[in-house]
């Protein structure tokens, strides 16, 4: 009995685990104009909340199940690409997020 329930623990943790980090994808280049800019793919079938912080500001939207956002571009060429931070997470854990724009 004690080996059941010791099992069902351990797989409802690998279950949580495994949903915890949504699935994106980020991309990063430079323009032709050599400024650094930045997009974002979900891969997953959620809505997220996300921000994209470049320039010392952050974009907050919200990003559509299977959707890429549109290009976050730098103002000044001399910000490199990794000065170009981006996160997103679940938007059920931040409501707050809802009334951002939606990619």
């Amino acid at each position: 009995m004690h080996k059941k329930i010791l099992f069902l623990i351990i797989v409802t943790l690998f279950i949580v685990g495994a949903h915890a980090k949504p699935q994106i994808t980020v991309h990063k280049s430079l323009d032709t104009n050599n400024f650094a800019q930045v997009k974002i793919t979900n891969e997953t079938i959620e809505e997220l909340a996300c921000y994209v912080a470049i320039d010392g500001q952050k974009i907050k939207f919200r990003l559509l199940p299977h959707r890429t956002t549109r290009w976050f571009k730098a103002t000044d060429t001399r910000f490199p690409l990794n000065a170009i931070s981006t996160w997103c997470d679940y938007i059920e854990l931040y409501p707050n997020f809802k009334k951002f724009k939606a990619y």
